[in-house]
């Protein structure tokens, strides 16, 4: 074993210290160093003797393993070493030194404070120490033991020894022999803080510490000090120490103990770290001095604390105070203390940024932050030291990304002051300081979660700055450069290098945005929990400043004093600040306006005292404002200005310093009268706080004016004649009641206000810049702006600002410990709705700017961006105007509009475009327009330039495929190729036009050079970076877009589409292609969204289809037509409905176009759709029917013919389809099929339709209808049937096959009527045989229904007969009769119409017997009817229904058809009555000569035009009218007895009363028809005129008698019974008296006709004329029947009555007859019947 190893002996300690001993011994001067070498040699020999020993291990002695004793022994001569400032004996001590720290070997508490100095602590002073000996390797090794000391787990410095072991590493920084000595130095103190504050993060000496990173420590001085390897000579210097350190930590020294009890307070005095001088030669500076009692500071009074952290709070207030030493006036160019300030900076920067939980948690090191940290920073704000400023903003950068939870009232100070100030100056900042600004900027953009936190605890803050706000509004007037004509400190290069920075900082702003917006809809939509990571805090470096490496402060220390905030909150604390400011915006132009609106919107109370304490206490407000608005003489401004004064407390106060605090808050107006309302309050107000000061308020109010006016001369330039203090005495002298005040007093105040002007708070400061941000005002920064624009020199101590500093410092400790400042975070996207209200404004005119002035790729480049992330982020919040603002801008920056003029910059607008598509597609919504125009102009430009035809060209051939062939054959040459070719499009695109025109160049003037066609043709190979795959992918891509979204799609592409096809000059397909594609693309959708997506397209292509451009419609009902063929592939299932719906626009095309080709294309494209995929029609038979119903309506018989013949085709070969899925698409075939019938082109169309009705009805029947019968409820949009349409909903309600039975039935009743007699009589025949086969089918409820809205219909002229005769009374004799839709029937129609409707009624009388009266009032129009034909057609029919229904007919029944013709005999009597009466006033010529003989005689008033005249018109309709009247009568008398003949035995007494009624009533009638002389004489002389036959009045009244009479004849005799029941043969006789009246009046009427009275007068008999006895042989004939049944009467009987026509029988004896029969009668009853009873 060597002698060296054997030095020391066994212990780890020995083999430590031995060789040091040895080497220090070899080394020493022997003379010089004999203590030293003495003590060496005793400490080996000491050694010998000492081995490791176990009892020893856990002693507190200060070596391992070694006595306490022992070990002072051994480490006494190292100290002594240490302390000869030899460097040969210095250098081995300090490798011991470093050795036993590094292993661990020293241990122990180590604090010079201490009451034990212990000798470690001995020896590190010693080791500080020996750097004054100027050595290089020394000051090395000094650093390497000192780092090596703090890096030991083993040894716990602490206190005063911790300040010094620093100091003495500041002092090598700054006096070190070389530049890499002085980076160790630094970089040792940076490790040291690591160490130390790591330590204190996890209370414990055992930790994990990193190594820093020398490189990174130079990031903002010192840069000059690297010689050559220094910076990698320090970095391996570092890691050596850190890597030798080896121990095991003793518990036991972090057990508390009473001296680490600290005491609250704070110092400001000097510097814990004062340096010791240098004694290397060169006396330097010391840094600051020594205070004993600095160790036992800290904050926490009375509490125990842990060492560690009271050391590192120690250390942490030491350092603030060292950065804010500044340079004394004598020294005032202090460079060592700047490096030193700079230094702590850098060091705070490292602990800053490696602090973690403890800084935010623990009350006392938050408080040391708000307290030390931020007066540093406010401190060295002022100084204009670009690394200052640099570290500054670095420091407070790791504020607000670790600890703005806790510092939200400092970071509302700082950002303002550091930030916003710099950024805010436009004009004239400092090119350096700006660019760390923007720097700075740009990173906190980078963290989504700091923008949010701002933007909520600031913005949403009333008494908080609009810090977001105004960063963005500060980088768009850094974006948009100083203002034109302004003045301005920056070069050009400068000027862009800010405009590209502010640019990208609002990039990363909406970045950021985005970013977290995303991450909250994630986290919303999975409920998942959010990562404790933002995107700009991932990585993780060895970075001493840790300000990228640690977690988010909001997710780490939300429990202390932050709080979750809903958006809800959010949203109304912003708006009431931006209210806030409003008002305060209006009360500082006109204050009366201002305080009336915050009123109003109750931001203030409306009393007086209220509006005192805003205008007292809020920030912002215009001062001068705020005194003129308290001196006006309004009655409430002086209430308010009370109020104001007297909520002031000048109690105990000095005059002088009263009016002083009065004034703090607002300017005195400059009106005198103003100045006196307001200065005679203060008075009234002082001397009632103080009522011993003046005699009374005057004096008070005279000394408040002297004062103010002796303020405005001492301090106003303007003045030159200064008012003196014994001018000043003078004027107030008498003002005490007529005494003086006394002269001491008022001296005193004279100089109070001389040598301080009485001035406003914000006027304590340097005068505020013209330029000043109102804003800056409203929130309180005045004052702290001002203090960092102050002009300072380098090291210029603040001076006499400083109380303003020491003020704010006020305020810091104030608000420390505090949470009456809450810090907000929120997790609600829905927060980015008022950022983005915030944002959007300035960063679309940045971006828009920049795009537009530079052609930069980069700047360029990052203005899409920034686009792009702003489109994602409206459009995700939903927030259309800004989302459509952004979209708008980059659609007109695509200058697509005017190509010729398009650069790079332009294409890769259009590419982000696409990209926006792509991305955010399913939020675009009503943007999507802006887009899909753009994608339109750049194929159209791309067809250009290929030279291929413009799509008119091919428009306007006749169909789709000659289009296609003009594409082929026909082609413009390509652009790209030949420059010069003189195409109109072409032309019209060169010269460009607005973004919103939709004709490019159309209106535009002027020719175009050949030169500009080049241009635009080089700028469309530009285009050729934008092939067909990035235009087809946006509409390939719309399959991935979700369900709102493709509709907002699809109505965009339709509005664009539309707009190209309207194009008047230039009409394209491209979007209508595209809409075609997408709709295949998307035709497997969900039903829900197919159908709404359907609908857009549907309207779409109805309004396309009724364009005026044919070949445009045409072309899209081809496209639609593609589009049905490809859906109709797809299967639908029962009771679904959008195949209806998808055809629907061939429907509403088809009714509303009034283009034939269109509508024949349509028929056209339907037929082959229907025919080719029959199997897969299911609901979309209703739009094929439909469609087919509107052709079958057709003007034009092509279109009328080609769709019947598809129509027969689906009938006869399809019919099993029509109804397969479901049965009310066999309505709508009825439905279409009735339509044809009503063809008026072709008969053979109508009858074929006719016949498929037959055939449907068979189909019908026979169950043909397979489908699911709950599905007969009809459309809604098919129109009904309109007469039947209330009772065929009734039909649905009762019976399940209604709804199919009675289109059919209906549309062939209403086919009866028409015009043609073929169609009529085919469709009656038709619809009876239906009814006729098929109706055993029909229950007794729908036979009901079908009578009275199916037959019944079709006999609605007959029936409302009696009503047309009231109605002819109405009308004027003249004028035609209302002629009905059913009076066209013919009378062989009539007749089949009634034996149908008698046979079907007879067939199914048990059913429906209870229309036996709707029956019966049918028939009995008939016979009403004028016309012969209709009427014997009824009297037929209803004789055929007695005959057949006679016996099974009940009384009841029967008398409902006597009651009808009883009804009809009678009903038309007004009526006739009326149209006689019209004759009353007509005189008739006096001429018995025939119209053609009349003698056209001026004698007799008698000309041809006044035979045209309205009385032979009225003439003719009466007699027209007495003819059919007399015919109704009589066929109704022939009825009655017709029906009487076989039934009368059987009928009841009431039936056989209603014919005696009809009977009676009839012949009364034609006798009062008859009698009127005149009426009869006029219609004699009308029908003379006239050449008319007379009136049958005569037969008429003849027939009516005999019919009377022999009824009541029979009825006598075949029922004598009921003929006495009802005293029938009275009534006989009576008739017969009656008759024989009628007959006498008739032979007298020439003899007796002047004669009025009643008495018997002896005439004159001559013989009767002609015309009498032709009436008198009329009469005979029912005179002998009245005769012979008087004749036959019984003799009772006849004795009975003869007394009645005894005289009658006489007259006609006299009287003059026409045949020998009367004679012979008359003879008869005189001698057989008149004898016997005058015998008897």
């Amino acid at each position: 074993m060597s002698a060296s190893q054997t030095l020391g002996g066994s212990s780890r300690c020995g083999r430590v210290l031995g060789p040091s001993f040895d080497k220090i011994v070899k080394n020493a001067a022997w003379r010089k160093h004999s203590l030293l070498v003495s003590a060496c040699k005793s400490a080996l020999d000491k050694l010998d003797t000492i081995s490791d020993s176990s009892s020893n291990l856990n002693s507190h002695s200060p070596l391992l393993g070694i006595s306490p004793s022992d070990a002072e022994f051994l480490l006494q001569p190292l100290i002594l070493a240490l302390d000869s400032a030899y460097a040969k004996v210095v250098e081995p001590a300090l490798e011991c030194a470093f050795k036993l720290f590094s292993l661990g070997l020293l241990r122990g508490e180590i604090d010079t404070n201490s009451s034990v100095n212990t000798v470690v602590s001995r020896m590190i002073e010693s080791v500080c120490k020996v750097c004054g000996i100027g050595e290089e390797a020394v000051e090395l090794a000094v650093l390497r033991v000192l780092l090596a000391a703090v890096r030991s787990p083993c040894v716990l410095i602490r206190g005063e020894c911790l300040l010094n072991l620093v100091r003495s590493c500041y002092n090598v920084y700054l006096g070190g022999l070389t530049g890499t000595n002085q980076i160790c130095a630094k970089s040792v103190l940076a490790q040291i803080m690591l160490i130390v504050f790591t330590r204190v993060e996890e209370d414990s000496l055992d930790v994990s510490i990193k190594t820093v990173s020398v490189s990174e420590l130079l990031e903002f001085t010192d840069k000059s000090l690297n010689e050559g390897s220094s910076i990698y000579f320090c970095q391996n210097f570092v890691n050596e120490v850190m890597g030798a350190s080896e121990g095991i930590p003793d518990a036991k020294l972090l057990l508390h103990s009473p001296s680490t009890i600290v005491q609250n307070g704070s110092d400001d005095g000097p510097l814990p770290v004062g340096a010791a001088k240098v004694t290397n030669g060169n006396d330097k500076e010391e840094l600051g001095d020594r205070e004993a009692n600095d160790g036992a500071e800290s904050v926490g009074a009375g509490t125990r604390g842990s060492k560690i952290r009271d050391d590192g709070f120690l250390l942490f207030r030491n350092l603030c105070k060292l950065s804010m030493k500044f340079s004394s006036h004598e020294n005032p160019d202090d460079h060592i203390l700047l490096r030193g300030k700079i230094l702590s900076l850098e060091l705070l920067k490292v602990a800053m940024g490696n602090g973690g939980l403890i800084w935010r948690n623990n009350e006392r090191f938050l408080n040391a932050v708000k307290q030390y940290l931020c007066l540093s920073l406010l401190k060295n704000s002022a100084l204009s030291v670009m690394a200052i400023f640099h570290l500054q903003c670095s420091i407070f950068m790791i504020l607000l990304s670790k600890f703005r939870s806790g510092l939200k009232a400092e970071i509302g100070i700082f950002f303002p002051m550091l930030i916003l100030r710099v950024l805010e100056n436009v004009n004239q900042p400092s090119f350096l300081q700006k660019m760390i600004v923007l720097n700075f900027l740009e990173k906190i953009a980078q963290d989504s979660q700091i923008i949010v936190d701002v933007f909520v605890n600031y913005d949403c803050d009333v008494d908080a700055p609009n810090i977001c706000e105004r960063i963005v509004n500060g980088l768009l007037k850094t974006a948009l450069g100083p203002p034109p004509g302004s003045t301005t400190t920056l070069s050009s290069a400068q000027d862009i290098t800010f405009r590209h920075e502010s640019v990208k900082c609002l990039v990363g702003i909406i970045k950021s945005m985005g970013a977290w917006m995303d991450q909250q809809l994630r986290i919303g939509e999975s409920n998942v929990p959010k990562s404790l990571e933002s995107d700009a805090s991932k990585e993780n470096n060895s970075n001493p400043s840790g300000e990228d490496a640690s977690s988010p402060d909001y997710d780490l220390h939300a429990e202390v004093n932050s709080e979750m905030s809903d958006a809800a909150g959010l949203e109304q604390r912003r708006a009431y600040k931006i209210e806030l400011q409003k008002g305060i915006s209006l009360f500082n132009r006109k204050p009366s306006k201002g305080v009336e609106f915050l009123i109003n919107t109750k931001k203030i109370g409306g009393s007086p005292e209220e509006v005192a304490a805003f205008l007292k206490n809020t920030t912002g407000l215009n001062e001068t404002l705020i005194g003129d608005y308290l001196g006006e003489r309004d009655e409430f401004c002086l209430r308010v200005m009370h109020a104001y004064i007297d909520s002031f407390n000048f109690k105990a106060m000095d005059f002088g310093e009263g009016i002083r605090f009065f004034l703090r808050g607002f300017r005195l107006p400059g009106e005198a009268q103003k100045i006196d309302r307001i200065m005679e309050k203060f008075a009234e107000r002082y001397c009632k706080c103080n009522p011993n000061s003046f005699t009374s308020a005057d004096t008070a109010y005279v000394l408040a004016y002297s004062v103010i006016m002796l303020n405005t001369d001492a301090h106003n330039s303007m003045v030159k004649d200064k008012m003196t203090k014994a001018d000043f005495i003078r004027n107030n002298r008498g003002i005490n009641d007529g005494q003086d005040l006394p002269e001491e007093y008022l001296g005193t105040l004279y100089d109070q206000i001389v040598k301080n002007e009485i001035k406003m708070n914000a006027d304590s400061s340097a005068a505020q810049s013209k330029q000043a941000n109102s804003l800056n005002k409203l929130l309180g920064l005045d004052g702290i702006l001002n203090l960092v624009t102050w002009k300072q020199t380098e090291e210029k101590p603040l001076g006499a600002n400083g109380h303003l500093i020491r003020h704010i410092q006020e305020q810091f400790k104030a608000k420390s410990g505090k949470s009456e400042s809450v810090f907000h975070t929120v997790t609600n996207a829905a927060i980015l709705r008022f950022m983005v209200e915030v944002c959007w404004g300035p960063m679309l005119a940045a971006f828009s700017m920049t795009l537009d002035q530079s052609d930069d790729k980069l700047a360029t480049s990052q203005c899409l961006q920034g686009f792009r992330y702003a489109v994602h982020v409206t459009a995700v919040m939903g927030m259309q105007t800004q989302r459509d603002a952004f979209v708008t801008s980059m659609a007109k920056f695509t200058y697509l509009h005017n190509a010729a003029d398009m650069k790079q910059k332009n294409v890769d607008v259009v590419k982000a475009i696409i990209s926006i598509a792509i991305e955010d597609g399913n939020y675009l919504k009503e943007a999507w327009e802006h887009i899909l125009t753009c994608l339109s102009r750049i194929e159209h430009l791309q067809l250009l330039g290929e030279g291929a035809p413009p799509d008119a060209s091919f428009l306007t051939a006749s169909n789709v495929e000659a289009g296609e062939k003009v594409l082929k054959s026909m082609g413009y040459p390509s652009l790209k190729k030949k420059g010069t070719l003189q195409n109109p499009a072409v032309m019209a695109v060169v010269r460009g036009g607005s973004y919103d025109s939709t004709t490019v160049g159309v209106n535009s003037p002027g020719p175009v050079t050949a030169e500009q066609i080049n241009q635009f043709i080089l700028n469309l190979n530009l285009l050729d970076q934008i092939g067909n795959f990035e235009l087809n992918h946006v509409f390939a891509n719309s399959q991935r877009l979700n369900s709102e979204a493709i509709v907002a799609f699809v109505k965009a592409l339709c509005k664009v589409s539309m707009a190209e096809l309207q194009s008047p000059t230039d009409p394209r397909v491209f979007s209508l292609t595209k809409l075609v594609e997408i709709t295949h693309y998307n035709m497997n959708r969900i039903r829900l969204v197919w159908s709404r997506i359907w609908n857009v397209l549907s309207d779409f292509f109805v309004s396309v289809g009724l364009s005026e451009n044919l070949s445009v419609a045409i072309f899209v009902m081809d496209s639609l037509r593609q589009l049905a063929m490809r859906f109709l592939e797809r299967e639908e299932l029962a009771n679904y409905n959008f195949q209806n719906e998808f055809l629907r626009p061939f429907v509403i095309v088809m009714q509303k176009s009034s283009s034939t080709e269109i509508r024949e294309l349509i028929v056209r494209c339907v037929s082959q759709m229907v025919l080719s995929r029959v199997n897969n029609v299911k609901s979309g038979w209703k739009s094929v029917f439909m469609v087919f119903t509107a052709a079958a309506a057709d003007e034009r018989k092509n279109i009328v013919l080609l769709a019947f013949e598809t129509m027969e085709k689906i009938v006869r070969e399809y019919f099993p389809y029509i109804t397969e899925t479901e049965t009310t698409t066999f309505t709508d075939c009825v439905r279409c099929l009735t339509t044809f019938t009503n063809s008026r082109f072709n008969s053979d169309v109508s009858l074929n339709a006719i016949a498929f009705l037959r055939f449907c009805a068979v189909k019908l029947a026979d169950g043909g209808l397979v489908g699911n019968e709950n599905s007969r409820a009809d459309d809604s949009s098919t129109p009904m049937v309109n007469e039947v349409a209330s009772d065929m909903q009734a039909f649905i309600e009762k019976d399940d096959h209604a709804s199919f039975w009675i289109p059919l039935l209906t549309g062939l009743s209403r086919l009866t009527s028409d015009p043609r007699s073929a169609i009529r009589k085919s469709a009656l025949e038709v619809l009876f045989n239906i009814l006729n086969d098929h109706g055993h089918l029909f229950s007794r409820s729908f036979w009901i229904d079908v009578f009275n809205c199916v037959i019944l219909p079709i006999f609605s002229n007959v029936r409302d007969k009696k009503d047309n005769f009231i109605e002819d009374g109405q009308h004027s004799p003249t004028s035609p009769s209302p002629h009905h839709e059913g009076s066209a029937w013919d009378p062989d129609t009539s007749a089949v119409a009634a034996q149908c409707l008698v046979d079907l009624f007879f067939s199914f009388f048990n059913i429906v017997r209870s229309q036996l009266s709707s029956l019966v009032s049918v028939l009995t129009g008939f016979i009403r009817s004028p016309i012969q034909g209709p009427a014997s057609t009824g009297v037929a029919a209803l004789l055929r229904l007695a005959g057949q229904l006679g016996s099974r007919l009940s009384e009841a029944e029967w008398r409902e058809i006597f009651l009808a013709l009883k009804e009809a005999a009678t009903s038309t009597l007004p009526g006739f009555v009326k149209v006689l009466r019209s004759m009353d006033d007509i005189e008739m010529p006096n001429s018995s000569e025939s119209y053609a003989d009349v003698d056209i005689s001026s004698d007799h008033g008698f000309t041809y035009k006044d035979l045209e005249d309205a009385n032979l018109h009225t003439a003719a309709y009466v007699v027209s009218r007495v003819k059919s009247h007399i015919a109704v009568q009589l066929l109704i008398i022939q009825v009655v007895n017709d029906l009487c003949k076989a039934r009368l035995r059987f009928l009841s007494a009431a039936n056989v009363g209603i014919l005696l009624d009809i009977f009676s009533s009839i012949a009364s009638h034609s006798h009062q028809l008859n009698s009127p002389i005149i009426l009869l004489k006029k219609l004699e002389k009308a029908c003379s005129i006239l050449e008319l036959s007379d009136p049958p009045m005569v037969h008429f009244e003849n027939e009516s008698y005999q019919n009377y009479l022999n009824f009541l004849h029979d009825l006598l005799v075949d029922n004598p019974s009921m003929s006495k029941e009802m005293n029938v043969e009275l009534k006989l006789v009576e008739v017969c008296e009656k008759i024989l009246q009628i007959y006498l009046n008739c032979t007298a009427s020439q003899s007796t006709h002047q004669n009025t009275d009643n008495k018997l007068v002896v005439h004159w008999i001559l013989p009767l004329g002609s015309a009498k006895k032709e009436e008198l042989a009329a009469r005979t004939t029912l005179l002998l029947s009245a005769l012979h049944i008087l004749s036959n009467l019984e003799r009772e009987s006849f004795r009975r009555y003869v007394s009645r026509f005894f005289p009658l029988l006489v007259d006609l004896v006299r009287s003059e007859h026409s045949s020998g029969e009367v004679q012979h009668i008359l003879s008869n009853i005189f001698q057989t019947c008149i004898g016997p009873v005058l015998m008897g």
